[in-house]
């Protein structure tokens, strides 16, 4: 449509008592809406979506190997229900010991009791020592060491019993 058109339209649109005219074509969406008695008129204008058709390669069926990715995924799902999760408290870069040269605070297979130190947060130069609330073994590390960690993000996987 062109730009006299849709003027035109408009007009006609604001004379004829009409409260809303929407037009639509291949190219593009025009809403008209009118405010009787006072005199306002809004217009929208929507460009229309352009649909791109592209052929897909053809793609074999792989049955047997995604039900064996599966199964074992499932096991380790229900496997992991039974482990508490210790969280990052913050945002910041996660440490497992307080300087290179120095051992870990946990590793796997280690007792943990509440108030132990079981890794650092830095945020803004600040050196956090996480501390368990929670007595366990420590089942699984699940960051790597000196990567960012986000607030709530899982860090351990502790087994309770």
């Amino acid at each position: 449509m062109k730009l006299n058109e849709i003027q035109d339209l408009i007009k006609f649109v604001a004379k004829s008592g009409v409260s809303e005219v929407e037009v639509e074509t291949k190219d593009i969406k025009i809403i008209i809406k009118t405010n009787n008695g006072k005199g306002q008129t809004v217009v929208q204008t929507v460009a229309a979506p352009v649909v791109q058709q592209v052929a897909a390669p053809a793609v074999q069926p792989v049955a047997a190997p995604v039900a064996e990715v599966k199964a074992p995924e499932v096991k380790a799902v229900a496997e992991d229900a039974n482990y508490i999760t210790i969280k990052s408290p913050m945002i910041g870069t996660f440490y497992r010991s307080s300087s290179p040269d120095k051992p870990a605070f946990v590793s796997v297979g280690d007792e943990i009791t509440p108030g132990k130190h079981v890794c650092i947060i830095e945020a803004m130069k600040l050196f956090n020592e996480i501390e368990s609330d929670i007595k366990g073994k420590i089942v699984k590390v699940l960051v790597n060491d000196a990567t960012p960690v986000e607030y709530d993000q899982p860090l351990f996987l502790v087994d309770p019993s």
